[in-house]
């Protein structure tokens, strides 16, 4: 990544998104490829925006290797195309938040590394959109252990985080530490040094990343209730949200209806009021996370809406186009491995 240069450049850089927005699959799209094969779904994709990557890979793949890898590939050159259009604070947002594909690559080589996995099958789930340089990610996908991986990591925003979590890895043989350490250490530093009174451009930025954190909280707090685990919801909470403190969260997480509820009377209440009561309904933790994750993306695309040449729309844009590649690699993934498409269609996420 650059370093920013000029002026923000909103107004340019929104077209463009709003451009590649159009361009995204919709509703209609996911319920053709739930009924198609692994063969079929590449040759549509063959068919769509995403033609160079199944081009230029089709020699060396097939089926659901050659989706998944034209999927990563393609979504690091959309958003690679942010950044090389981003100008001033612009892209310094951006680029911020572009690092969640660093927090994600991290926490994927250390699942690899945790469960012994071949170092090809962990890179195989690699996104290479973020910060990080494939040199480095290469090292950590060799690392022979998580001492390793954590070394190597030393110098990065992660750094300080995971040298303290690694203890109690150490003492709990658990990644869930190292892993809300890499959590933590992201958000830190999309909400680290930003203005105590923000002007325009800078409280639509925090008023887009405060509300993750919201729902990224919510979720945290949605699994441990619904786990029935004896842990304290505290430990999975990240700083710099506008819906709950951490003593709130421990005291809601015990009451997912009141949770709900603390959501539909919060400013995100009037937006998401269709949302909420599917969320309301969902009679398991899988579709109470696909509710919460379709309900993020309802109150991007209304931030959006409402602030057209700001940040809002480009981190939308991220958030849909990532959400995007995660639906058809579902319906790859579920195909391959021959389920119904019903089945499928409960794990996608569609706003």
């Amino acid at each position: 990544m650059s370093a920013a240069r000029g002026t923000a450049n909103y107004e340019y850089v929104t077209s463009r998104v709003r451009s590649r927005g159009a361009s995204l699959f919709d509703a209609d799209d996911y319920r053709k490829l739930v009924r198609m094969g692994p063969g079929e779904i590449a040759r549509f994709m063959e068919e769509t925006e995403y033609e160079a990557e199944m081009n230029a890979l089709g020699s060396r793949f097939e089926g659901v290797d050659l989706i998944e890898y034209a999927l990563n590939r393609n979504l690091a050159k959309h958003f690679d195309d942010l950044l090389n259009w981003a100008d001033g604070a612009l892209y310094d947002y951006v680029a911020r938040y572009l690092r969640k594909f660093d927090a994600w690559n991290v926490k994927t080589a250390f699942r690899g590394i945790y469960s012994d996995a071949d170092p090809s099958e962990i890179e195989d789930d690699l996104i290479t959109a973020g910060e990080l340089s494939e040199t480095l990610l290469s090292r950590l996908v060799d690392a022979g252990s998580i001492e390793e991986a954590v070394d190597l990591l030393d110098g990065t925003l992660f750094a300080d985080a995971l040298d303290e979590a690694y203890e109690l890895y150490e003492q709990e043989s658990l990644l869930v530490p190292l892993e809300n350490a890499v959590d933590r250490a992201y958000y830190a530093d999309l909400m680290a040094n930003l203005p105590s009174e923000p002007n325009r451009a800078e409280e639509l930025y925090l008023q887009f990343l405060r509300a993750e954190i919201d729902f990224r909280n919510l979720r945290n707090a949605l699994r441990i209730s619904r786990s029935g685990a004896d842990i304290d919801p505290v430990e999975f909470y990240i700083d710099g949200g506008r819906l709950f403190d951490a003593a709130t969260l421990r005291q809601l997480a015990s009451n997912p209806d009141e949770l709900v509820a603390r959501v539909r009377e919060s400013v995100y209440g009037d937006e998401l009021d269709a949302t909420l009561d599917e969320l309301a309904e969902a009679d398991d933790l899988i579709a109470f996370e696909h509710a919460l994750d379709a309900a993020l993306l309802s109150y991007s695309d209304t931030l959006s809406n409402r602030y057209p040449l700001s940040v809002c729309p480009v981190l939308a844009y991220v958030l849909a186009k990532e959400r995007e590649v995660d639906n058809v690699r579902a319906i790859a993934r579920g195909r391959e491995a021959g389920l119904d498409p019903e089945e499928i269609e409960t794990e996608l996420v569609i706003a």
